[in-house]
């Protein structure tokens, strides 16, 4: 590895509206060396490269490549700069071949100016070839599984000839074989100098591959270390050490009887549990990550949590209980009696309610009103033949009102409001479908502390009348504030279960919850399914 620095960052701060992703942050790559970039989710890291990269072409600070100033305010800059990178969501075009999308805007041409084809399918046959790739340079993209599609990102990487290359999380869709392949092709790359930053929550990869490891927090410079010399302990700390007084404080549950505890029904059981899953299986499709013999229990009046890094199947947990994929393999009950999760549709009959990660797309009708919103899931309730709309009208402003939705009528445009209240029309949907269980995945994400506040006052309510939730939040903090007891998901599996009362089982910490996050298919001491 050289002592000759190829990339040096400084000072570099980033704004959104409303939001200060980074803030006077170094990091400094030097010449056949990897470089980590390490944080939690929400760290600025992915921000941090994104800037390196062009994306965001607003930026302060200042970037120098090999010893000299540079600007870079566009994917076509960085390139120029030899700067590649490999984006953790894939980019390529599912349509066109793989030779294409390697080569996109860069075909290699004839003498005539046309695209020499067999110049074309032989590099990337080439590059395909050192990636232990055996495809055909002419086949669709879209027909190539998600593995295969991370390696053709690393293709496309490699084509560029780069001085510097990001690879944002490359082996979050790889088994360890294609793992150890990327690995020599990383020692290929930096035996020739290039340097190579790289992203990735598996702390046993970083120990294998990375020569240094800089640590991001809340958008801010923590440090820099050789990795040779520190230990996951001191890693996690540095991730994690933020104080968690900021989020609303909640008493330990109460024990509340389910609904149907008198009757659980023809070969039911009931345990004071309001829903069971045992054996919760789903196979990889369409990039969703695969679940493998999941079990869970939520109590009435129990909020629990679910942890875990991007990709590790939590959302998946909630989409499969909710009806998203249609029939599982596994067991579950709702009260004793057992369930099957046919469609979103049946589970609302059934009593669960699902506040999806991403509200904009799977949660609201942007351009409807506020109260088409709020009453779209329980329109059971104000039918027989037609909808009694004044009961409809009186139930939508009832939740405005409960909810404190800030909006100048049920009349209004969703779109127009702010992202809390957006997010209030979420949450008075689902609760105007009076659940037995309510889903919650990222429930706060992207609004404000007020409005922050304000949910999880109400997830606290919603525990004291015995309602079950089930919370997925990639905020640490907001799981050990809120969760009675919290469940840490990796590659699909349940690898550690925490609590908040210590004399229930293995107390919950920052530190603990982190490091089962990253355990990879190892089961940590404390795991139950009751």
């Amino acid at each position: 590895m050289s002592d000759d620095v190829v990339l040096r960052m400084r000072g570099i701060a980033k704004s959104f509206p409303g939001v200060r992703a980074l803030s006077g942050v170094d990091l400094s790559v030097r010449a056949g060396e990897v470089a980590a970039l390490l944080g939690e989710n929400g760290a600025g890291k992915s921000t941090l490269m994104n800037i390196l990269a062009g994306v965001h072409a607003d930026y302060e600070g200042v970037i120098e490549v090999g010893g000299e100033p540079v600007t870079i305010h566009s994917p076509k800059d960085a390139q120029r700069h030899g700067i590649g990178m490999i984006h953790q969501e894939l980019n390529l075009v599912p349509e066109l071949s793989i030779a294409d999308n390697i080569f996109l805007g860069r075909e290699p041409r004839t003498p005539w100016g046309t695209r020499d084809r067999k110049a074309l399918h032989a590099r990337t046959a080439e590059l395909l070839e050192g990636l232990g790739l055996r495809l055909s340079p002419r086949r669709p993209v879209g027909r190539c599984r998600i593995a295969e599609q991370q390696l053709i990102e690393v293709a496309k990487a490699l084509s560029l000839n780069v001085r510097i290359l990001v690879m944002d999380e490359p082996t979050s869709a790889l088994a360890d074989a294609e793992v150890h392949r990327l690995f020599q092709v990383i020692r290929d790359l930096t035996g020739r100098g290039v340097g190579v930053i790289y992203i990735s929550h598996r702390l046993e990869e970083l120990e294998e591959i990375a020569d240094s490891v800089t640590v991001l927090r809340d958008g801010t410079y923590v440090g820099r270390r050789a990795m040779a010399e520190t230990t996951r302990p001191e890693l996690i700390q540095m991730m994690v050490g933020r104080p968690l007084g900021d989020l609303f404080p909640r008493d330990p549950a109460e024990p509340h009887d389910g609904d149907s505890a008198s009757d659980p029904g023809p070969g039911g059981r009931h345990d004071g549990v309001r829903l069971r899953v045992e054996g919760l299986g789903l196979s990889p499709d369409g990039g969703r990550t695969a679940l493998h013999d999941v079990g869970l229990a939520v109590r009435p009046g129990e909020i629990v949590g679910l942890a875990g890094l991007m990709g590790a199947g939590r959302s998946e947990i909630l989409e499969a209980l909710f009806g998203a994929y249609g029939r599982v393999r596994g067991r579950i009950e709702l009260d004793g009696r057992p369930y099957r999760p046919r469609s979103p549709q049946y589970a609302i009959r059934r009593g669960l309610a699902l506040i999806a990660e991403d509200r904009k797309a799977q949660s609201l009708v942007l351009t409807n009103t506020v109260a088409f919103n709020t009453s779209l899931a329980a329109l059971g309730r104000f039918s027989r033949l037609f909808v009694n709309r004044r009961r409809e009208r009186a139930a939508v402003a009832e939740k405005i009102r409960e909810l404190r939705v800030k909006t100048p009528g049920p009349n209004a445009i969703v779109n127009n409001l702010s992202g809390g209240n957006q997010q209030k029309v979420v949450l008075a949907k689902c609760l105007l479908t009076e659940p037995k269980v309510l889903l919650l995945d990222e429930p706060t994400r992207g609004i404000d502390v007020g409005a922050k506040a304000e949910i999880h006052a109400l997830m606290s309510r919603l525990a004291a009348t015995g309602t079950a939730l089930l919370v997925v939040s990639s905020e640490l903090p907001e799981l050990l504030a809120m969760c009675d007891r919290i469940l840490v998901l990796c590659e699909g599996r349940i690898t550690g279960e925490f609590h908040r009362d210590p004399a229930d089982g293995p107390k919950a910490t920052q530190e603990d919850i982190l490091a089962a996050a990253m355990a990879r298919q190892a089961v940590l001491a404390g795991v139950t399914n009751d």
